[in-house]
């Protein structure tokens, strides 16, 4: 028998259990991908996929001839910038915090109450916002009110929903990131620690140079994820929430919500299928560009 045989025959325990996640892949991730076909069609049910026209690149031109096409492209991109920025900001101060307190009774406590926003529908999330932000029965109006103020009509003022759908994504998902943070944090050897108060580090001075230095990787890493969905926008964030307020379209319309519209008033599925084909590619691009540029500078902390 031959080595590579002999090879094969040992590993036959390995790719049985690999089997179950590979076909899962196949039939979730792979197959599907032949549905791209349709962004080069003008799809007709009766005729089929395959027996459609084909229209080649005539369903890009829906995004990129709109009026729409800039502002649209700017709030996807601007938004999930200062997602990935605040989130990432806030998500490694909460686990520091966390990493801090002794009693590991309240740490339990704390985590739950930080992961519970991001268990929460984001159709309740809609419905917590109204709560604060109504301009009749809010409570954020109710306390201006009761300061003599005058109240403000959010789902009529474009201007301050960049910073409510900021603070509402940071709420739903940092906690989720902390908790990921919270798990290197306890993987750092403590003997580190233990030298640098031996040398007389303050504990800034442990968290500066200890414990942010070795979360880069994970921090490289979940960064180099987000950049990779950029280019797609939290459906029930910027339709959901806004409840749908026409009056907010100039802050809250993103691609994804943009599409949404226009298939349900055309009922186009071509160029919907042609939205998707470009967020991924774009993705896609984004991602092997930031793993490069992460390669060049830190190749250990590079995806591959």
């Amino acid at each position: 028998m031959s080595v590579k045989k002999r090879r094969f025959r040992k590993y036959i325990p390995f790719y049985l259990m690999l089997l179950p996640g590979f076909l899962y892949l196949l039939i979730n991730n792979y197959i599907p991908m032949f549905g791209v076909i349709i962004a080069f069609k003008d799809l007709n049910f009766t005729k089929g996929i395959l027996k459609s026209d084909w229209v080649g690149l005539s369903n890009f031109e829906y995004l990129f001839k709109t009026p729409d096409a800039f502002r649209i492209t700017r709030n996807t991109l601007g938004y999930n910038c200062a997602f990935i920025v605040v989130n990432l900001v806030a998500a490694v101060a909460i686990a520091i915090i966390l990493s801090e307190i002794r009693n590991k009774k309240c740490v339990k406590v704390y985590q739950t109450l930080i992961l519970l926003p991001y268990l929460i529908s984001m159709v309740i999330v809609s419905y917590l916002s109204y709560a604060f932000l109504s301009g009749q029965t809010g409570f954020i109006n109710g306390f201006l009110k009761g300061l003599g103020m005058e109240p403000i009509a959010f789902y009529s003022e474009p201007k301050y929903w960049p910073f409510i759908l900021i603070f509402v994504n940071c709420w739903k998902g940092a906690g989720y990131s902390s908790i990921i943070y919270l798990a290197s944090i306890l993987g750092i050897d403590q003997e580190l620690y233990e030298a640098a108060s031996i040398d007389g580090a303050s504990r800034w001075k442990e968290i500066r140079h200890i414990t942010l230095p070795l979360l880069k990787p994970t921090m490289i890493t979940l960064t180099l994820m987000s950049i990779g969905r950029i280019f797609y926008s939290d459906f029930g964030l910027f339709y959901q929430v806004p409840m749908n307020s026409g009056a907010l379209i100039d802050a809250t319309n993103t691609i994804d919500t943009y599409v949404y519209r226009g298939l349900i008033n055309m009922g186009d599925v071509s160029m919907s299928s042609a939205a998707c084909v470009y967020q991924s590619l774009v993705g896609f691009l984004l991602v092997m560009t930031a793993n490069y540029i992460t390669k060049k500078y830190s190749r250990e902390n590079a995806l591959f």
